[in-house]
């Protein structure tokens, strides 16, 4: 073999080699770098606290809405039930009432629920208040449309006694802002849909001097009324009209009289 010719295939064979290291250089996976995590964090404590599993509406029993859910332990508040500290609280507030209304999600609290052995009316009634049932027109308060929490006027219809004319009726708004913490009014099923059962008693939230004036508005009157309030209306001071009903004194330039059980404005009103 010539000299040329074993010098053309040296090369051949120093180029095939040349050409693998390359392709095995491109075709090797590139190590790759090693991310700084830094400092781990401490894994987060949890503990179980007693939690609605549903909606409550004031009033009601709790009646299995009640779950256990983990919980951060430095985010417990005091006044949470956990299992650590009550772990019979499931069973034993199961059938407590609450005494506000209650949302899915809630951390439960004592403070919202009715102890043992207290009604639901006196637990609710702010200090210094009174709750006083009262009999209403059904067919002219506001159409069934009253509820609970809702702020009413109180307006009392009278017939005009002879002392003071032959005939017609007065009209007057006796109280103004008025909370209505209950009312007699049902909805039943039937086969054409439901249907509201108006009310014909609601307990209204008031002061001593306005019990006095609606036990003597109901002695008094032919009807009685509740006129519901606008959302908006509901920031107005509370006013009694009707005071005059109680101190004896007339309304405006009248004086009431009363005689043989009758009682009377003689008078004129402004």
């Amino acid at each position: 073999m010539s000299k040329s010719r074993i010098v053309i295939l040296g090369v051949a064979v120093m180029a095939a080699l040349g050409a693998g290291y390359v392709a095995k250089n491109l075709t090797a996976p590139k190590p790759q770098p090693v991310a700084d995590t830094g400092p781990q964090k401490p894994e987060v404590r949890m503990t179980d606290v007693l939690v609605l599993g549903q909606d409550v509406t004031m009033g009601s029993e709790l009646n299995g809405s009640l779950r256990w859910e983990p919980w951060p332990a430095d985010n417990v508040n005091a006044n949470f039930i956990t299992r650590d500290q009550s772990p019979q609280a499931l069973e034993e507030l199961n059938s407590s009432i609450a005494r506000v209304a209650l949302y899915s999600g809630e951390p439960l609290r004592r403070s919202k629920l009715i102890g043992e052995g207290i009604s639901f009316m006196s637990a609710i009634l702010p200090s210094g208040k009174r709750a006083v049932a009262t009999q209403i027109a059904a067919d002219t308060s506001a159409g069934g449309f009253i509820l609970p929490n809702d702020f009413v006027d109180v307006i009392m219809t009278r017939r005009q006694q002879e002392a003071v004319s032959t005939g017609g009726f007065i009209t007057e708004t006796i109280l103004k802002n008025i909370k209505v913490l209950a009312i007699d009014q049902t909805i039943q099923e039937d086969e054409e849909g439901r249907r509201v059962k108006v009310g014909e008693t609601a307990t209204l939230e008031l002061t001593p001097e306005q019990a006095e004036i609606i036990t003597v508005a109901q002695q008094m009157a032919d009807r009685l009324t509740l006129s519901l309030r606008a959302i908006t209306d509901t920031n107005e001071p509370v006013t009694n009209e009707g005071s005059y009903l109680v101190s004896g004194a007339g309304r405006g330039n009248s004086i009431r009289l009363i005689k043989s059980g009758q009682v009377s404005e003689v008078g004129t009103r402004k």
